[in-house]
């Protein structure tokens, strides 16, 4: 084990040392602000060898933004390059590659370094983070811990009966593997949400039989998706307004969508008949259509963008099958109705641990508080998703109740970044050494929050991964996102507690 020593006070008022936990667009674009701001004195520690976050992750074919391209980028970094109204995978990867580049923050990249533990040092005023790298657990210390790994960075496999037991190939989307030849096999898919919908249509041609278990039919919207001509392409290059112009656009049509959810349900009445009659174009079969019907109301889950989909499984090589799964055997899948049914491979598009886990690395706070402990028991919790009280000088992008159902996060996480840095300059300002959130603050934002998310579609009565078993929603944030981003425009120094 080694251990970096600390610098002196006076340096770590002027040049903090900060540790930042992954390199997706949330640790990418923390690191870029930094830099902006004159500060080199920032690590990013990323667990795998290159930088990409979910993004680097979530390869499997089919895999693209349900967020129009054009808003899904940084402000400060706008790519009139994309070549389709929705980008695939490999060109948002690709983008955030360049911005690494262009702005100089991957020389800052540790890879291969995974975070298991960080521990705040009241003695000292710093972190002591637990870092594992190359099989050798090193220490290092930092004034100031940013996680930016995300709430999407561990997947979830469903908790089957057996599911380790199958013999054949078994692996989750965000694990794909890309070396497993699908022609003229027998293929099992688990889960029926935004990942499983974009790979479906992808294997489907390839196997010879595929059953998909679906567990809860999600609302599904024709995917609007398009190439983006090169003269168009030309325009966006050299008319910087018509750019900005697209990207407002964008971003208000899809911030429209949030009346519905938080303001007024009736509102919803009318995408869903349209939904509805979506389905029944696409699918003709009385039966399956009645199994892809939703019993819930648009919006309660993940909202899903498909042109693909129901052609897909309306193929006569393909199988929905709605029958709970009792167990998984050696060859195959049992079902609780009794039927058993053999498979070559099974893949698992069952999203990723959101709530009821630990937090994503063992953190300890003042007085040995445990931020796992406290999220498991009651949900996970924050200020503004972003500082927890009891845990100075720590920080979080995409933390709790900041997640959307409507817009892009990637508006969310800018308004954290430039949140954070203004923390930052709340302790050069007070020429601080800490800053904690109360917990008063904490708890009085979390109780409205709560109240406001009681009188939205996420509360409506179905299950979904935005709530904790008991029904908490702690993913999302209740309201606009222009609401999110002028709360977090400027810290109130008044909601922390600072400490020399």
């Amino acid at each position: 084990m080694t251990t970096h020593t600390p610098s002196s006070r006076q340096d770590t008022q002027t040049t903090p040392r900060i540790a930042i936990i992954g390199s997706g667009f949330a640790g990418i674009g923390m690191a870029i602000q930094l830099r902006r701001m004159g500060i080199d004195t920032f690590t990013i520690y990323e667990a795998a060898d290159s930088l990409g976050g979910t993004w680097r992750d979530n390869a499997y074919p089919g895999a693209a933004c349900d967020v129009p391209s054009h808003l899904y980028s940084f402000s400060f970094e706008p790519n009139p390059n994309w070549t389709r109204t929705y980008a695939p995978q490999r060109e948002i990867l690709d983008y955030l590659r360049h911005c690494a580049h262009k702005y100089d923050v991957e020389r800052n990249i540790r890879y291969r370094s995974r975070v298991s533990a960080a521990r705040f040092d009241a003695a000292s005023s710093v972190w002591m983070i637990e870092i594992e790298r190359e099989g050798v657990l090193h220490t290092v210390e930092a004034d100031l811990l940013i996680a930016a790994n995300g709430p999407l960075s561990r997947p979830a496999l469903p908790a089957i009966d057996g599911l380790e037991r199958f013999k054949g190939a078994r692996f989750h989307s965000a694990r794909w593997d890309h070396d497993y030849a699908f022609d003229g096999k027998r293929v099992a898919v688990i889960g029926t949400g935004a990942s499983a919908i974009q790979f479906v249509p992808m294997i489907q041609p390839r196997v010879a039989q595929l059953a998909v278990f679906q567990r809860t039919a999600p609302w599904i919207m024709p995917r609007r998706d398009r190439a983006i001509g090169a003269r168009t392409r030309w325009v966006y290059r050299h008319v910087p307004l018509a750019r900005r112009l697209a990207r407002a656009a964008i971003y208000w049509q899809l911030e429209s969508r949030a009346l519905g959810f938080i303001v007024d349900r009736r509102l919803l009445n009318a995408p869903m008949k349209f939904a509805r009659n979506y389905l029944a174009h696409k699918v003709k079969d009385p039966a399956l259509r009645a199994k892809l019907t939703p019993d819930h109301v648009l919006g309660c889950k993940r909202v899903l963008l498909s042109s693909h989909y129901f052609p897909a499984i309306s193929q006569p090589n393909v199988e929905l099958v709605t029958e709970p799964i009792r167990e998984v055997v050696a060859d195959g899948i049992v079902t609780a109705d009794g039927a058993y049914r053999t498979f070559d491979a099974i893949v698992c598009g069952t999203g990723f641990q959101v709530n009821d886990v630990d937090a994503p690395f063992r953190v300890t706070g003042l007085n040995g508080a445990d931020l796992g402990l406290a999220w498991r028991r009651d949900g996970p919790e924050a200020y503004l998703g972003t500082s927890v009280a009891g845990f100075p000088n720590f920080f979080i992008i995409v933390g709790p109740n900041t997640g959307l159902g409507h817009n892009s996060m990637i508006y969310m996480i800018e308004s954290q970044v430039r949140y954070i840095a203004d923390c930052i300059d709340a302790l050069r300002r007070r020429r601080a050494r800490t800053m904690d959130v109360r917990p008063e603050v904490q708890r009085a934002f979390n109780a409205r929050l709560q109240a406001q998310l009681a009188h939205t579609v996420w509360t409506s009565g179905c299950r979904s991964y935005y709530q904790t078993m008991n029904g908490k929603v702690t993913s999302l944030w209740p309201g606009f996102t222009f609401t999110f981003r002028r709360r977090t425009r400027r810290v109130r120094e008044r909601d922390y507690e600072f400490g020399r």
